[in-house]
């Protein structure tokens, strides 16, 4: 089984695993349970947007910070393709307007994976499957 971590979730993980759900702490902690982690290429974005905000904070580089974060087992980081950019404009509706979330979505779709995520848009749309 494929699963997509939601930036937050991807976040969280390295950051503080403890606001991860039990369920979703124990699927990432053992790379026997999933065939392939993705990431959206937006993720990273997202995390940089968050940074320049000042709504989180690290206390190491952030381009040394992005390299360890994305070195997971079984990781993947999944390209912001023409495609991915396509559907996410035009996913079944409703969905709510958030750009970050629509790609994170138009790329589960793309990939059939399961999205890692405690947010409740996503959670409630019915054309994609999520976890948390």
């Amino acid at each position: 089984m494929k699963y997509l971590l939601d930036t937050h979730t991807w976040i969280w993980w390295h950051m503080r695993p403890s606001n991860l759900s039990k369920k979703v702490l124990q699927l990432i902690s053992d790379s026997e349970k999933y065939s392939e982690l993705l990431l959206s290429a937006i993720s990273p974005w997202e995390f940089s947007k968050l940074l320049e905000k000042r709504r989180i904070g690290i206390s190491c580089d952030p381009e040394d910070w992005l390299k360890k974060a994305l070195k997971m087992p079984k990781f993947r980081l999944v390209e912001l393709s023409p495609r991915i950019a396509y559907r996410s404009t035009v996913l079944p509706q409703p969905f709510h307007p958030d750009p970050g979330d629509q790609i994170i979505v138009a790329t589960a779709r793309e990939e059939n994976a399961i999205i890692l995520t405690k947010d409740d848009n996503i959670q409630k749309y019915n054309y994609v499957k999520s976890i948390w």
